[in-house]
């Protein structure tokens, strides 16, 4: 409750904390929007902020923390697997022997979001990189070199959820949620599922095109996780642009840069934007979908969609949005 203190509200008629993760950057969206709609609130401002780095602490440091080597997730740490690094490390690996994606497919990843990072203000990483840049670049967690990861900062980010006004037409800047989804799974996964390479993306999908009565080949761009070059993969697998093991191919020749089939985190998504977890690609989203990014709009935003998940692709949710009010 420090931010209702510290934002001098009085007296609030609904409030929640999420706890699932970078997931929670569109959930928290999600559980206003619902919230509004059942006339529990007429505006819910959603906040998320985070400062993991420090003078003289390393982005790595950031996020470590004491771990117990007891019940089931101990099993793993006893054996040196700590944090997401190498279980992405490991999720990689299992789709390169899966699909025969090679390194350079995951370098085609991280080239596409520093070209659109190069456009965006609100990017950090905006130097050039060619593919020999990517493949030269330090490893970290075999397979995963420094450009496969995201980039941590400082920051926040908020938006104000409300009910549309009357019957009137559109609001000036305001982007319109059409539909929305999430789907979890438990730490261990059943028999016969392929942990590093299957999520339950696809159901988060599933409903929120339901919801909007569209499809994966309806949505003009994609704001999708990215905190690694391989959960790109997955989520563009996972939300029906291609099937499972395509993303190799999907994202050959520029499909995803400016000028592509379907351009992907237009903002540099976490990996050469910024890395604000599940936010990242909620103010990116925003931007296109109400018109207001700047030199890298997208020449179609009629339909937006927006990913987030957390954990070890554990906890998933998505939006999709529209800067039209009715159809």
């Amino acid at each position: 409750m420090r931010l209702f203190d510290d934002l001098g509200f009085r007296s609030l008629t609904f409030g929640n904390v999420l706890a699932s993760q970078a997931a929670c950057g569109v959930q928290m969206i999600q559980y206003a929007a619902m919230a509004v709609a059942h006339g529990m609130a007429k505006n819910v401002v959603c906040v998320f902020a985070d400062t993991p780095i420090l003078p003289k602490r390393r982005g790595g440091d950031a996020y470590a923390i004491d771990l117990s080597l007891t019940n089931v997730s101990g099993w793993e740490r006893q054996y040196g697997l700590y944090g997401a690094v190498g279980a992405y490390g490991l999720a990689m690996r299992r789709y390169m022997e899966l699909f025969g994606a090679g390194a350079e497919t995951f370098g085609e990843v991280a080239i596409t979001a520093r070209q659109w990072a190069q456009r965006s203000p609100l990017a950090f990483l905006t130097k050039p990189m060619s593919m020999g840049d990517y493949l030269n670049s330090k490893m970290i967690a075999d397979p995963l070199r420094m450009f496969d990861c995201a980039f941590p900062v400082n920051g926040a980010g908020a938006v104000i959820v409300s009910a549309p006004d009357g019957e009137g037409g559109e609001q000036n800047g305001a982007a319109y949620i059409w539909g929305m989804g999430q789907a979890h799974r438990g730490y261990l996964a059943y028999a016969d599922y392929e942990n590093e390479t299957e999520t339950p993306a696809s159901v988060a999908a599933e409903k929120a095109y339901q919801m909007a009565g569209v499809s994966a080949r309806d949505i003009d761009h994609a704001q999708i996780y990215d905190a690694f070059t391989v959960t790109t993969l997955l989520g563009l697998e996972g939300y029906g642009f291609c099937g499972r093991g395509e993303g190799k191919d999907f994202v050959a020749d520029g499909a995803l840069a400016p000028g592509g089939r379907l351009p992907v985190n237009t903002g540099g998504g976490q990996l050469s934007g910024y890395y604000l977890q599940g936010m990242t690609q909620v103010s990116e989203g925003y931007l296109q979908a109400a018109s207001r990014a700047g030199d890298r709009q997208v020449e179609k935003n009629g339909w937006s969609l927006v990913t987030a998940q957390g954990g070890r692709m554990d906890y998933h949710a998505c939006l999709i949005l529209s800067p039209e009010k009715t159809r």
